[in-house]
């Protein structure tokens, strides 16, 4: 099991270490253009293996993707990150022309690679690898909602005063700060909604708090987080690696599911060794159809700005 990660920087090196200590892949190739910069970020990992007990190796490369040949999964972090005050659909022009020149690299030398995008906009990022690749739709996914559901389930712990091993909630939706749609009124604390112990102004508070997660984040940090954006993208990435057929909220191209069509956009999907195996078809209440439709709109207005 190969698996590369293009852009070592913070998100990318924090997913390249979550890999390697999970110690399921046989090697990780760390891709960047900065001269010398994947090299070091590999050379320091591989000097924590004794330490914490993995023996995946990790490469580093300074933009030869010769290195990457016959990867199994690639995630590309790879584009500018968000500063204070910025929205993810800003980093849209920068970021388009970096995604579109990684993934036409990446199938150049692994034409049978399973691709995870984490760039921003996320979703648009997603839908140009669509429509720019010959890639089946099974092997593109858009990592958003797994992240964005592990900060839902820190927010409801957190309202709970609960472990957060008692929490259960999924974020569908847009990865934007207006496009998320947490799944409240589905949250559950060990199969008892969360409505049983919570009022409904609690509730809400967690939901709004969720959807500016990110932005909170990038207030405080100066930058975009980096921890659980690696983690959650080794979730994904263990998950195919290991035919898990594990449920995850993931950016997917849709054709009709949830009464969307030409749009990539997260929804629930089983990931296992051939990508995303299905698309989990939940039911929705009224109002969570009407947030999604609102949520959809604005990633294909986001959409409109790329030039394909």
């Amino acid at each position: 099991m190969k698996v590369t990660v293009v852009g070592a920087g913070a998100v990318g090196a924090s997913c390249a270490e979550y890999i390697a200590m999970k110690d399921f892949a046989s090697e990780v190739v760390l891709l960047d253009i900065k001269e010398g910069y994947a090299e070091g970020k590999a050379m320091d990992l591989m000097q924590t293996a004794s330490l914490n007990g993995f023996d995946t190796k990790i490469t580093g490369s300074t933009n030869d993707y010769s290195k990457t040949a016959d990867s199994d999964i690639a995630v590309i972090t790879s584009g500018i990150p968000r500063k204070p005050g910025m929205t993810r659909e800003e980093l849209i022009g920068i970021n388009a022309g970096i995604v579109k020149t990684v993934s036409q690299n990446l199938l150049e030398h692994s034409p049978n690679v399973i691709l995870i995008v984490v760039s921003n906009p996320m979703d648009t990022m997603t839908y140009l690898v669509h429509k720019t690749t010959n890639l089946a739709k099974n092997k593109i996914i858009g990592m958003g909602g797994a992240l964005d559901s592990a900060r839902f389930k820190y927010r409801l712990a957190e309202a709970l005063g609960a472990p957060i091993s008692d929490v259960d909630g999924m974020v569908i939706g847009g990865h934007s700060d207006k496009g998320m749609v947490p799944l409240i009124n589905h949250a559950a604390r060990n199969s008892v909604k969360v409505s049983e112990f919570l009022s409904e102004e609690r509730m809400q508070q967690v939901v709004e708090d969720t959807k500016v997660g990110g932005a909170t984040l990038t207030k405080l940090l100066g930058t975009s987080a980096w921890y659980a954006p690696g983690a959650a993208v080794s979730g994904l990435v263990q998950a195919i690696a290991c035919d898990q057929k594990k449920v995850f909220p993931c950016s997917t191209y849709l054709e009709g599911e949830y009464g969307l069509n030409d749009i990539c956009i997260g929804v629930p999907v089983v990931l296992g060794k051939n990508g995303i195996e299905k698309i989990v078809d939940i039911d929705l209440s009224d109002s969570e159809k009407a947030k999604m439709q609102e949520s959809a709109a604005g990633v294909s207005k986001t959409n409109t700005l790329l030039e394909l």
